[in-house]
Order: structure tokens, then C-alpha cells, then sequence
């Protein structure tokens, strides 16, 4: 079971917002002396056994961001800005919740971090955060790196689950990074399209304007592709209109559009499209990962076979994810969000690795994965910045839905 309190709630619509506050009580009294005997015989040593794991102390840090509302006349305008850190939490306590079935105590701190790094300074300085077992959060990279020194110097795993920044920037040994970086996504990207194609048959084309966000994704593409498949042509322009007029007959082309600004993309599909389907070259494209949040022309998605890299996928007609969404509806009276999804992931697996191996439960992190309802884990390790999730699947948009392919 899980050990809470709660704080006053806050009701917008159908939502209820509960909070928790904890207070720590310190009690401290003399210890008692007892003066040695001299004529006492030594006794041996008893070793006492080891105590035994039986309740997970976890903190977790959201930004609910209360002390910006006055609770007689919040409105749920302002509710709503706090929808994000909501709904992580409601289904992150639905995931510990289940993993306190396999028969472990937990007790979870909610705090609100207010997304202020002087809030996390005044927060880590109790003891309840100092002897976590677990720190969930900061959500945002800010906090993530601010609270990095305190989770090195006490060794104490501290999980970053929504944050998409390479671990690297924060220099935790001690870090849980749960979603991919954009470097990821990049060499997911050029695994696949050499899975796929053929080197002697095939030109990869990336459109690549330059801008920084869009080197981003291009780097690691280009860096996959030099040192792993040398075979490939890869080319790159900053347009669909320049990349025309260097087209050959007699190859395919894997077009990988590296940017996700719509008044960019969507005249660039258009461009393609008629490439494809009116010049009649072989062309198949590959988006960026946040087209899935974006809106296109579903049709010229379907028909150039548009395929994503993703970090997460719901299948909605699976039964965990039903029985979840009812689970969710009948606690909260509300339709779980994708960041309910991620909460629930999140909390179900640490959860459930801790009641399994107790203290060691980081030993295991590398050696057991786990299928969600929004996202697989499968933790890779490295001694400067800690662990990161290397699973990340391929989306492609069929029957008018981005689709699992890989």
C-alpha cells in the first residue's frame, strides 16, 4: 500500500486535484549510558540479522506550481497550466499503487517543485528527500541539472521522466533518463533506412536547412550513416526545390525531412508528393519525431509511406491500455492524457523493480526491460552520465493512424 497525506483539493470540471504535503516529526532524546562492568566476562558479538526491506521511500518533484494560485478564487483557467504536472502524477500513483500488489509498502512524498530551483534547494534539505530510496523528477532540464550535484554526492538514483535532453548535459552518474535525446532518434532513423534499402539501389536525401534545430537531427544521421553504413550515398539541400533539380532516374530515395516547422514541412510535402506521384520518382519520406504531435496532409503522409521515430506509442485497442483508461476513468472521472500514460510507466516500473530486488533494485535496471502501455524501457549504462533508455520504436502512417513498423 502506499503511505500518503493530503492537502486541501482543488476542483476544475471533472478534475480533482489532490495534493500531498508531508510533515516529518523529529523526536530526539538522551541515550542512555550504562557504566562497564570490569569484572564482567567479554561476551561475543552477536550479528544481527539484516533488516529486512519492507517499505520504498519515494520523493517525487512536480511542478504544480500552487503557490502561484489563491485558493478562494483560482479558476480553472489557471488549473489548466497545471494539467501537464496533474495528470504525470494521477497516473504515476496508479503505477506504484500496482506495484504495491507484489507486496511492498511504499511510502511516496509529493512535493511541489514549483519549477524554482531555490524550491529544490529548500526541498532536498529534508530528510524525507535525503533518504529516498528514489527521486522522480525534476520534470523540466533545468531542475534536472540543478539537482544533479545532491543525487551524485548521495548516491541516489534520481529518474528524469519527460525531460528529452542528452543525458551528457548533466553529468549524473545517478541519472534515469527515460525519454530518447534527438541523437537517438537520428541513428534510429539510419538504422532502419539501411535495414530497408539497398546501398548499390538507394540515395538518402536529407533536406536540411541549416537552422539549429534541424542540424540537430541531421548530425546524427550523417555521423550513423558515415560510421556505420559507408556504402550509402547520402546527400543533403537545404530545400525540396533544390534537391529536384539533382534527381536521377533509376534509384530510390529515402528523403529524411529534418525539420518540424509547419511552414516549412507542409510546402515541402506538397513538393514531394508531386515528385512521387507526378514525375513518377521512387521516393519514401522520413520525419522528424514531432511531426506525431503536429498536423499534415494525412494523405500525402500515407502515400509518400511517412515514417517516424518515436519514443512512445499507445495502442488503444490493447487490453492493458483499456483496462488502464478504465482504471484511470473510475479513480479520477477524467480521460487519462498522454502524460498519465508516462506516469503510470513510470511509477509501475520502478515500483515493481524495488519490491522485486529491495535496496540492489539499480543492479537490475540494466537486466530487466519492460513493455508499457506508452513506452518500452531498456536501460543502457554509462559511468559519466548514468542510465538512458535505448528504446525507441518506428511509426508509419497507414490507414489514416501512425502505425508500429519496428
Amino acid at each position: 500500500m502506499i503511505s500518503v497525506r493530503n492537502r486541501q483539493q482543488l476542483l476544475s470540471g471533472n478534475k480533482l486535484l489532490s495534493l500531498l504535503v508531508f510533515i516529518v516529526v523529529f523526536a530526539a532524546c538522551s541515550p542512555k549510558i550504562t557504566k562497564p562492568v570490569a569484572t564482567a566476562p567479554a561476551k561475543p558479538v552477536e550479528k544481527k540479522p539484516v533488516a529486512k526491506f519492507t517499505q520504498g521511500n519515494i520523493s517525487v518533484f512536480i511542478p504544480f506550481q500552487l503557490n502561484q494560485f489563491n485558493l478562494k478564487t483560482v479558476t480553472k483557467a489557471q488549473i489548466g497550466k497545471a494539467d501537464m504536472a496533474l495528470d504525470f502524477y494521477q497516473g504515476l500513483m496508479l503505477g506504484i499503487d500496482s506495484a504495491a500488489n507484489e507486496g511492498l509498502n511504499f511510502k511516496v512524498n509529493i512535493f511541489d517543485s514549483r519549477d524554482n530551483n531555490s524550491q529544490l534547494a529548500a526541498l532536498s534539505k529534508r530528510e524525507a528527500v535525503k533518504t529516498s530510496n528514489l527521486i522522480i523528477g525534476p520534470i523540466f532540464p533545468d531542475g534536472v541539472k540543478y539537482m544533479a550535484p545532491f543525487s551524485e554526492a548521495n548516491k541516489m538514483p534520481m529518474v528524469s521522466p519527460l525531460a528529452a535532453s542528452k543525458p551528457a548535459e548533466f553529468n549524473n552518474p545517478y541519472l534515469i533518463s527515460i525519454v530518447n535525446n534527438i541523437d537517438q532518434h537520428g541513428a534510429k532513423v539510419a538504422d532502419y533506412i539501411a535495414k530497408k534499402y539497398e546501398a548499390d539501389q538507394s540515395i538518402v536525401v536529407l533536406i536540411n536547412t541549416k537552422k539549429s534545430s534541424d542540424e540537430q537531427f541531421a548530425a546524427p544521421i550523417k555521423k550513423q550513416f558515415a560510421k556505420q553504413y559507408p556504402n550509402f550515398i547520402v546527400q543533403e539541400f537545404t530545400s525540396t526545390y533544390v534537391f529536384e533539380t539533382k534527381m536521377v532516374k533509376g534509384k530510390k530515395y529515402a528523403v529524411i525531412l529534418c525539420s518540424d516547422d509547419t511552414r516549412f514541412v507542409s510546402p515541402s510535402l506538397t513538393k514531394l508528393y508531386r515528385l512521387k506521384n507526378v514525375a513518377g520518382y521512387p521516393i519514401q519520406l522520413f520525419g522528424h519525431p514531432n511531426w506525431a504531435k503536429q498536423t499534415y496532409n494525412i494523405d500525402q503522409l500515407q502515400n509518400l509511406q511517412t515514417v517516424l521515430s518515436s519514443s512512445y506509442h499507445i495502442d488503444y485497442k490493447s487490453k492493458p491500455v483499456v483496462d488502464f483508461i478504465r482504471a484511470y476513468r473510475a479513480k479520477y472521472e477524467f480521460e487519462p492524457t498522454e502524460y498519465a500514460f508516462k506516469g503510470f510507466d513510470t511509477g509501475y516500473y520502478f515500483g515493481k523493480l524495488m519490491a522485486k530486488h529491495g535496496l540492489n533494485y539499480l543492479d537490475f535496471l540494466v537486466k530487466e526491460d519492460y513493455k508499457g502501455l506508452h513506452n518500452d524501457f531498456d536501460f543502457g549504462y554509462d559511468a559519466e552520465y548514468g542510465f538512458y533508455n535505448q528504446h525507441l520504436m518506428m511509426l508509419q502512417y497507414k490507414n489514416l493512424s501512425l502505425n508500429q513498423v519496428d
